[in-house]
């Protein structure tokens, strides 16, 4: 029998120091992976060819383009053409293309070829939503911020941390509760244990490290 100690801001602490060691060994997010943490274009652009592509063919598909062109100047003075052909299989590659042309050109036109730090800019760019701005502000500038996509969605639900209904809410819930020495991990951590143990049907809750502070919170059948 596993004894429930119910979630709550002191236990979150716990959570995450657990999941920092048994995630080590597993293979980190792909953005993260491809991009770095010191490069914000690079960020930007890899998590537009990501959305709704699997990560493998994300990496390949973001070293072809970074290959060809590394910064907004570079990039606009590519054809759309040019960058199907090296995104291609990922997701939805013509609409991605177009869109990675276009940002670049606003950049390197407006911004000096500066990335925005600030969500709210980042959100004015054609096709960047919340998880991608979130990700550019965290990986590429190092500042607070918590991006939200299905894993920590479901887990943060799962725990009983937070009690949302979509990704939007659950990120102004974790900006409110989740203390901020802790935005610029979370995601990482969320996303590798909601890939190898707490997956989205029949999640390994027998071999779970952290199962003594989860709720189970929507978990019907379980290994």
């Amino acid at each position: 029998m596993i004894c429930l100690i119910f979630m709550d801001d002191s236990n979150i602490g716990k959570v995450i120091s657990i999941l920092k060691k048994e995630t080590k060994g597993y293979v980190i997010p792909i953005v993260t992976e491809v991009a770095g943490r010191d490069d914000p274009f690079l960020v930007l652009i890899s998590c537009l060819i990501s959305l709704r592509t699997k990560d493998q063919v994300t990496a390949k598909a973001s070293a072809r383009l970074f290959r060809l062109a590394k910064t907004p100047a570079k990039m606009m003075k590519l054809s759309v053409k040019q960058i199907e052909d090296a995104i291609y299989p990922a997701g939805f590659y013509k609409t991605k293309a177009g869109r990675i042309k276009d940002i670049s050109k606003v950049l390197a036109e407006d911004h000096g070829s500066r990335v925005p730090d600030e969500i709210d800019e980042l959100l004015k760019l054609k096709g960047v939503g919340r998880k991608t701005a979130n990700l550019v502000v965290t990986l590429g500038y190092g500042k607070p911020g918590i991006c939200v996509d299905t894993h920590v969605y479901r887990i943060s639900n799962r725990l009983g941390y937070v009690k949302t209904r979509n990704p939007f809410e659950t990120e102004m819930a974790l900006r409110k509760k989740l203390p901020k020495r802790y935005w610029l991990i979370y995601n990482d951590l969320l996303v590798a244990w909601g890939q190898n143990v707490c997956v989205p049907i029949s999640p390994f809750c027998s071999r779970c490290t952290i199962a003594k502070y989860c709720k189970r919170v929507g978990v019907g059948k379980s290994r």
